[in-house]
């Protein structure tokens, strides 16, 4: 699997393409309790997915849970949006996990909706249990590093090679430090890879190494 600079992967062989915790409407999930953000979270994340889909054209999207950031997200999506989305699902399969923050994913934004997803021996689902052949998103993992002489803060995947954490996608999404004891504890050592998004690369770093 190709592990992409946007935070997606794709499964060339099953043209497959997979993104986690996109979080739509978080910021109008804000608003509603006084914290105010730039509404335009949902049209960032949704036209940088436009453009992985675009330059990818999979046969198959599976959206790995926490796409929507709370359960009444769905209804605050402007026409735009839901036009996007169903322009995005046009002439493929799309499969929509149930997360923490979407566990009851409605029936009209088109596409199918699972608790899991298994092509052969790979997993697919939100909260990662640390099975080997899973991929799961929730921890949105970060990794931050020194070079320079100056402090660097990414999202990463997070990886021993036989399980992954995939970053969040979402524009609004926050992160969590892979030296976080949830790693350790999900990997069983702090012997795992943390895979940075670089402006033009990604770079491949040792947990042990990122702080």
């Amino acid at each position: 699997m190709l592990a992409g600079l946007s935070g997606a992967l794709f499964w060339e062989e099953q043209r497959l393409l997979v993104v986690s915790d996109l979080h739509l409407e978080k910021g109008s999930s804000f608003a509603t309790r006084g914290v105010l953000l730039p509404p335009y979270d949902t049209a960032a994340t949704l036209g940088r997915l436009a453009a992985v889909v675009a330059r990818h054209d999979p046969r198959m999207v599976i959206a790995l849970g926490d796409s929507f950031h709370d359960r009444r997200a769905h209804e605050r999506l402007s026409a735009q949006d839901r036009d996007a989305i169903t322009a995005l699902q046009a002439r493929r399969d799309w499969i929509w996990i149930s997360g923490n923050h979407d566990p009851a994913l409605p029936s009209d934004l088109g596409g199918m909706v699972a608790t899991e997803v298994a092509i052969g021996r790979i997993r697919f689902r939100h909260e990662p249990t640390g099975a080997i052949g899973e991929i799961a998103g929730h921890l949105h993992p970060k990794a931050r590093v020194s070079t320079r002489g100056r402090a660097v803060e990414r999202r990463c995947f997070a990886s021993d090679g036989e399980r992954a954490v995939m970053p969040a996608f979402g524009a609004y999404a926050g992160g969590l430090s892979i030296r976080d004891a949830a790693f350790a504890k999900l990997f069983g050592t702090a012997a795992f890879t943390a895979h940075l998004l670089g402006d033009t690369k990604l770079y491949t770093i040792a947990a042990s190494r990122c702080y």
